[in-house]
């Protein structure tokens, strides 16, 4: 983009809400510029439970509308992302004295109504003495509950809204910060700078979209200058990963005595994740950790239901994220509301600035279409015709969103890969894993094996269609290969990586 440009959105926060919000706006018709100052989804949305779902915990606080929004669009988002948003079937013990039994009844049959349900099986009771389920548990449970949610892949979710964006016409720059801006009559004056290259571009804005998830109050006080009507709570949610804890493919959903409840949940075929806590945050969320009291919190959370205890020192990796939450006068943070508002803010004759306040993964794309509508009277040539709900994402575009078919067809189209590898690239990538594996006929057409299966036309790949940069971003967030690759591997990539970027200097 050239200096000087004008467009009608500069979106700010490459997470889920803003490129959420870059794709449905480039959809209709807006010239639209993302600048994200890390790397895509390097904070909230990829530090998430990793779930598409209602959130049944919300019923007991009387959330019937957010759950309901909610159910309604873990339905939409299984069609459009069929390769990285998968059912999952999830085990609540019964625990008296806890929540009684009627009362969990009745909050699983309002979540299996709430909304129209096509995919996703129903909620029922079972017994833990023959149900798979209960090999693991304390045989102190008898009886509990199965009902249905999905897993997501967070941030590669992030990535193909940023891919789809960029495809229809958005320019997204990661390690891009804005720096300062200007409001005038008509445009806001913008300077964006490359933490890569120093450089710094001027750009004119008609509107400033600010996604900057919880930077979002300190970018309304500081760059934009501009007065907020709502504030956020900034409430840490911390998660650990252990060795594969049991057998089976089903999630568990954990009561604990404070009332709070803890999933663990079948990681990357060979671990086991456990989250979330709730813990109010009050430093910078670029640097949020797991603390020993997390740690420790979630193994007895755990450890209340499993025969086998676990221990601090077998958890292999954490992470951590910030929430930004809207603020309300309740004390318990679990408790605090995960909608949204959108708060659209102009002076007299004066460019606007619509922030994001809130929210959760899985509503990310009404957010978005509710967004660009509070935006489209502004503009005379946004389009007006609602599009999200039925476009699938980049990879998404399998054939009745039936994933284990497209997965047969794929491993038999290539048939030299190994069986693990292909089922990843087809979760991965959905149909793009045609593009990464284009012109490639054996094993060693994918070049150097850095470790487990990562090869270096796949990292080639993500280099020149998902904007990733570093080890980090390729390990962590395009994969969790991370939790794969030993020390070694991971140097051996850093050091491939480094003469790559030499190359293009």
């Amino acid at each position: 983009m050239a200096a000087g440009e004008i467009v009608d959105l500069l979106v700010v926060g490459g997470g889920i809400n803003g490129t959420g919000i870059a794709r449905d706006a480039v959809g209709r018709g807006l010239s639209v510029l993302l600048c994200e100052q890390d790397d895509l989804a390097a904070h909230t949305s990829s530090a998430s439970t990793k779930l598409i779902h209602g959130g049944l915990r919300y019923l007991e606080h009387y959330e019937f509308s957010l759950v309901r929004k909610a159910l309604q669009e873990r339905e939409v988002l299984l069609r459009l992302a069929p390769h990285i948003i998968t059912p999952l079937r999830f085990v609540m013990p019964h625990v008296s004295g806890v929540r009684p039994a009627w009362m969990i009844r009745a909050g699983l049959f309002l979540y299996d109504h709430l909304s129209k349900r096509d995919i996703l099986p129903g909620s029922r009771g079972i017994d833990f003495r023959t149900h798979i389920s209960g090999a693991p548990l304390k045989k102190s449970f008898k009886k509990g509950f199965v009902y249905s949610d999905a897993a997501v892949q967070d941030a590669r979710l992030v990535v193909l809204n940023a891919m789809d964006a960029q495809e229809r016409g958005a320019t997204i720059l990661t390690k891009t910060r804005l720096i300062a801006a200007k409001q005038m009559p008509h445009h806001w004056e913008a300077s964006l700078q490359s933490s890569i290259t120093g450089e710094t571009i001027k750009i004119q804005a008609r509107c400033i979209v600010n996604a900057a998830g919880p930077w979002v109050a300190s970018l309304l006080s500081g760059a934009l200058n501009t007065p907020a009507q709502h504030h956020i709570r900034l409430v840490k949610g911390s998660h650990i990963v252990t060795k594969r804890l049991f057998g089976h493919d089903h999630a568990y959903i954990f009561q604990n005595p404070d009332k709070r409840i803890v999933f663990a949940i079948p990681y990357e075929n060979d671990f086991t994740a456990i989250g979330t806590t709730d813990v109010e945050y009050k430093d910078d969320p670029a640097n949020v950790k797991i603390s020993e009291e997390e740690t420790a919190y979630l193994c007895e959370s755990v450890n209340r239901y499993f025969d086998t205890a676990i221990t601090p020192s077998q958890v292999i990796w954490s992470w951590s994220g910030v929430r930004p939450l809207l603020e309300e006068e309740i004390a318990n943070p679990s408790a605090v509301t995960r909608d949204y508002r959108l708060e659209l803010t102009a002076g007299h004759n004066l460019a606007p600035v619509l922030s994001v306040f809130g929210g959760k993964i899985t509503t990310y794309r009404r957010l978005a279409e509710e967004a660009v509508e509070k935006l489209q009277p502004l503009f005379t040539h946004c389009k007006p015709e609602k599009w999200t709900a039925h476009a699938p994402l980049p990879g998404g575009d399998i054939d009745n969103a039936d994933f284990a078919s497209f997965l047969m067809h794929f491993q038999q189209r290539y048939t030299w890969l190994p069986a693990a590898t292909a089922k990843r690239y087809a979760r991965a990538y959905g149909t793009r894993a045609g593009r990464l594996l284009e012109g490639i006929q054996n094993i060693a057409g994918l070049g150097i094996l850095f470790g487990a299966d990562l090869y270096e036309a796949e990292v080639r790949y993500l280099m020149r269609a998902e904007w990733a940069l570093t080890a980090e971003d390729i390990l962590w967030r395009r994969s969790k290969l991370g939790l794969h690759l030993n020390t070694e591997a991971i140097n051996k990539l850093t050091a491939w990586l480094d003469i790559q970027q030499q190359k293009t200097t």
